[in-house]
């Protein structure tokens, strides 16, 4: 459940045909209000990351948009609050068993990183990003793609010299055999 002053609105979008699963944060205000997962700045920086237009990025059967908390959260003192705690654990394993062929998870976010990779995550989210290879082929943990985040990358360089064209190219393969 949300904060009791923020209408319950839970943002997900998935089909049981997806390919691609991106776990989010939680909904940002905005997608809050729109109902449209990733609906802001953050999606328009996600999508360039990943090479697709918003028609691809909205096809259930291509990508599943699942965040770790399922509401907006409400706004802390920096930003957002963290993800609801309750709704990983009580819908993720439902919904991974519901899509069958998925066959990439992109883990924005340290709050998806550290529950998915466990003990395999890195005390950082950039040393997680940075050591991107080793999760793959079925993980690739990114960081939020939140405009906030511009000086990370501006002091992260390899981020968009190794890890966008492996991202991209990972992306392109799924989505190519899945048009045929």
């Amino acid at each position: 459940m949300c904060e009791k002053h923020i209408e319950v609105n839970p943002i997900i979008s998935a089909s049981k045909k997806s390919k691609i699963i991106i776990i989010g944060q939680a909904p940002g205000r905005l997608v809050h209000k729109t109902g449209i997962p990733w609906n802001d700045k953050s999606g328009d920086n996600l999508r360039k990351w990943l090479g697709v237009d918003k028609d691809s990025f909205y096809n259930a059967d291509l990508f599943a948009l699942i965040p770790m908390g399922f509401c907006y959260p409400g706004k802390g003192r920096s930003g957002d609050l963290p993800p609801r705690p309750e709704c990983a654990p009580l819908w993720h394993n439902k919904l991974f068993s519901f899509i069958k062929d998925a066959q990439l998870v992109l883990l924005v976010g340290q709050y998806a990183q550290n529950y998915y990779l466990k003990d395999r995550a890195k005390p950082t989210l950039t040393e997680t990003v940075r050591n991107f290879k080793t999760y793959l082929p079925y993980y690739l943990p990114l960081p939020h793609p939140s405009p906030r985040n511009n000086i990370w990358q501006a002091k992260n360089k390899w981020f968009e010299k190794e890890l966008l064209p492996t991202l991209q190219k990972e992306v392109k393969a799924i989505v190519s055999k899945t048009a045929i």
